[in-house]
C-alpha cells in the first residue's frame, strides 16, 4: 500500500523514471555496442562509466542513497552477496561492473528484466541440474576472461531478516578457476535502523513492490566490500560458509550514524 506522502513522491519520481528509461537507457545501451566499448574514458571503457552512472541514477530515483565501505580490487573475482531487494543489482552495478547470476523469472519482469539483459546477467532455472551445470560453465568462462561474476548466495530473496544460508554449488566456479571470493554485505537503513520493508512484503508481487519502493521515503543502502577469501584448496561448502560468516558479521554490526 502506498501512503499519501508516497503518492506525492510518485508525481515527480515517475516522470523522472520514464525519462531515465526512455532517454538515458538507449544512450547507455549505445555505449555497449562495439564502437561504444572502444571509447576509453579515464582509463576505462565508456560503457562501464555509463552503466555505473545509469544504475546510480536509478537508485536515486527510487530514493536509495548509497554508503560504501571498502573497494573491489582490480581483476576477476566471484562476488558473493546477501540478497534483500531487486534493487541490490543496481546498487552493486553503480559501484563496479559485474555480471550477475539471477533466477530465470527475472527476465520476464518489467524494466528489471530489460535492464538485466544488458548487464551480462546469466539466468538460472532453480531446481534444474542442467541449468546449474551450464551456468557454472558460463561463470568459469567469464572469470577466466578477467571479469567479475556476482551471485546472491542465499539463492533468492527469502522471507525474514538477517543473512540466510549461503548455497555452495556456484562457489565451485571460483575453486575451479582459482579465483578469490569477494564477500559483500548489503543492508538498507532508515532513520538509524535496519529498514526491512525494502524487500517483498508477504504476498506482494513485483509491480506492487516496484511502485511501493518508487514512492518510499529516502533510505540508505549500506554496502560493505569485505576482505577477499582465497579459494585455493577449499571445498565448496567450506568456501560458502567462510563467505557467509564474513557477511553475517558485517550485517550484525551497528548501523552507521
Amino acid at each position: 500500500m502506498i501512503s499519501s506522502s508516497g503518492s506525492w513522491r510518485l508525481l515527480y519520481r515517475l516522470p523522472a523514471l520514464v525519462f531515465h528509461v526512455a532517454i538515458s537507457l538507449p544512450l547507455t545501451l549505445l555505449c555497449f555496442t562495439p564502437p561504444g566499448r572502444a571509447i576509453r574514458v579515464a582509463g576505462g571503457g565508456l560503457h562501464v562509466v555509463m552503466q555505473r552512472w545509469w544504475s546510480g541514477c536509478l537508485c536515486r530515483i527510487f530514493g536509495v542513497r548509497r554508503r560504501v565501505q571498502g573497494a573491489f580490487p582490480p581483476g576477476p573475482c566471484l562476488v558473493a552477496a546477501n540478497h534483500i531487494s531487486w534493487l541490490d543489482i543496481q546498487v552493486l552495478h553503480s559501484i563496479s561492473p559485474m555480471g550477475f547470476v539471477a533466477k530465470a523469472e527475472i527476465e520476464r519482469w518489467p524494466l528489471a528484466g530489460w535492464i538485466a539483459r544488458f548487464g551480462d546477467t546469466v539466468y538460472h532455472r532453480r531446481g534444474s541440474h542442467d541449468s546449474s551445470s551450464s551456468v557454472l560453465e558460463v561463470m568459469k568462462e567469464r572469470l577466466e576472461h578477467q571479469k567479475k561474476v556476482a551471485i546472491f548466495a542465499e539463492g533468492g530473496i527469502l522471507p525474514g531478516e538477517g543473512v540466510k544460508r549461503f548455497h555452495a554449488r556456484l562457489f565451485g566456479a571460483a575453486i575451479e578457476t582459482g579465483m578469490p571470493v569477494q564477500p559483500v554485505m548489503l543492508r538498507y537503513v532508515k532513520h538509524g535502523r535496519i529498514y526491512p520493508e525494502i524487500t517483498f512484503l508477504p504476498d506482494e508481487h513485483f509491480m506492487a513492490n516496484f511502485f511501493r519502493l518508487l514512492g518510499q521515503a529516502p533510505c540508505t543502502a549500506e554496502v560493505d566490500i569485505l576482505p577477499a577469501v582465497q579459494s585455493d584448496g577449499k571445498q565448496r561448502r567450506h568456501l560458502a560458509s567462510e563467505a557467509q560468516s564474513a557477511v553475517e558479521a558485517a550485517f550484525s554490526r551497528d548501523v552507521l550514524a
